[in-house]
């Protein structure tokens, strides 16, 4: 799997994580009212321990197929349903969400530097010059 493919699936679990954050400030308030989380490390860590080292070039349909291709990995949403912060059953936590919307920030500008470094690496392999 390519840098560029595992960044993208990145991105998209930042992306989805935004709004997922955003989502529980606007219900901060709502009666029984569950928060939710983006899961997408634990994930990626799982594909890559299950990831071959090795993956062999097919030539032929006919071939044996060597070491598994790696799929991205995909984000998901887990709702927190065993805890209460306030008295109408809402467990949402501001101060909480506020600090992860400025963490997930601060995440997506790094993937989206490492996303333009890896299009002017190709850029300079292309072009043959800086």
């Amino acid at each position: 799997m390519s840098n560029i493919n595992l960044l993208q699936s990145a991105l998209n679990a930042s992306s989805l994580r935004q709004q997922v954050i955003s989502n529980n400030i606007a219900n901060a308030e709502t009666p029984d009212y569950k928060g939710k989380k983006v899961v997408f490390e634990d994930i990626l860590k799982q594909h890559l321990n299950k990831q071959s080292n090795f993956t062999g070039n097919r030539t032929d349909t006919r071939h044996f197929v060597i070491g598994a291709p790696f799929d991205a990995p995909i984000a998901k949403i887990v709702e927190n349903s065993n805890t209460t912060m306030q008295n109408n059953g809402n467990n949402v936590d501001v101060d909480d969400e506020m600090t992860n919307l400025s963490k997930n920030a601060l995440w997506y500008n790094t993937l989206v530097e490492q996303v333009n470094s890896e299009f002017q690496q190709l850029s300079i392999a292309i072009k043959g010059r800086i």
